[in-house]
């Protein structure tokens, strides 16, 4: 039987930065992650998840700009882009050669409604912004402002995934041989109450609930691609290197919260930790390499290492 290979898309798989959001650009980016898939579907059942975050940006800036009728909350929001891009990311994959079956599957993933993330806004969404529009931007709509680098963008609720309420739906899929495109944006967010499932204002990280799914769908392997082609020690140094094969504990100083590695980091620690399985983070364009060991950063537990 084929092994399970879980592949999180970073948004740069969708949209390089900077570039105008429109379907054309995304429709050529996502040629590129066609080919990658195209080249391991003969080895892997593969499940792939995306990023959404200038995506639902977008859609939310969209809904305010329209006087016709009240904003959408975000988590209709988040399920939008989950079926705009999967159904775009189905379009280009089902035109490449030997392509077996794709599923698009929207899907909902359970976080608690007391998660602190709630009270810090933290995830990035939507365009960058100069500084000097952060008063306007404020005034106008309401936003919490961040710095990414040396723009602004706008940040919201991030809590941490808890369940994937279609699980079994995709595993169905997978062992049908379908390609599944899940958990998009990091799943639709909602929490339980009296009633059943409800929607909340967040937009979940596509990291973090990748390594969920990754997890109860007991994958062999999760791989998060990303605009680096490895995990760098001394990032921006003349002192800077590629670390190539690690374990968790040499990972988890690049973990922390406030870097731009952290959740992918801490997405990879936790499913290495939880699975004993092994875990990837690299460039798109070198996905089959960094799953042979040639590139990438390649995570392993540490008993696996001592083992080996």
């Amino acid at each position: 039987m084929k092994k399970t290979l879980v592949i999180a898309l970073g948004g740069n798989a969708l949209l390089q930065r900077g570039e105008v959001l429109s379907a054309q650009n995304q429709y050529k980016n996502i040629e590129q992650v066609a080919s990658v898939v195209a080249a391991l579907v003969a080895k892997y059942r593969i499940v792939i998840v995306h990023g959404n975050g200038p995506q639902v940006g977008l859609l939310a800036l969209q809904n305010q700009a329209c006087d016709l009728a009240p904003p959408y909350p975000l988590d209709i929001l988040v399920a939008e882009t989950q079926g705009m891009l999967g159904y775009m990311i189905a379009q280009t994959l089902g035109k490449m050669l030997n392509m077996p079956a794709i599923s698009s599957l929207l899907t909902r993933i359970e976080v608690d409604p007391t998660d602190i993330a709630f009270n810090d806004p933290s995830k990035f969404i939507g365009p960058v912004y100069q500084p000097s529009q952060e008063q306007e931007l404020v005034a106008n709509y309401g936003y919490r402002m961040k710095r990414d680098g040396e723009y602004l963008r706008r940040v919201v609720a991030s809590p941490r995934p808890q369940r994937v309420l279609e699980i079994d739906a995709i595993r169905h899929l997978l062992s049908q041989g379908n390609v599944v495109i899940c958990g998009g944006g990091g799943g639709i967010p909602v929490a339980h109450d009296e009633q059943g499932f409800v929607g909340v204002e967040a937009v979940i990280d596509k990291d973090l609930a990748a390594s969920l799914l990754a997890k109860e769908l007991h994958a062999e392997y999760l791989m998060i691609l990303t605009d680096a082609d490895a995990v760098y020690q001394n990032w921006g140094t003349p002192q800077a290197r590629a670390l190539r094969n690690v374990t968790v504990e040499t990972l988890r100083p690049f973990a922390a919260p406030d870097g731009s590695m952290g959740p992918k980091a801490q997405a990879v620690i936790e499913f290495v930790e939880q699975t004993g399985k092994t875990a990837f983070i690299g460039a798109l364009k070198d996905a089959a390499d960094i799953l042979k060991g040639n590139k990438g950063t390649k995570v392993i537990s540490t008993q696996e290492a001592m083992v080996s």
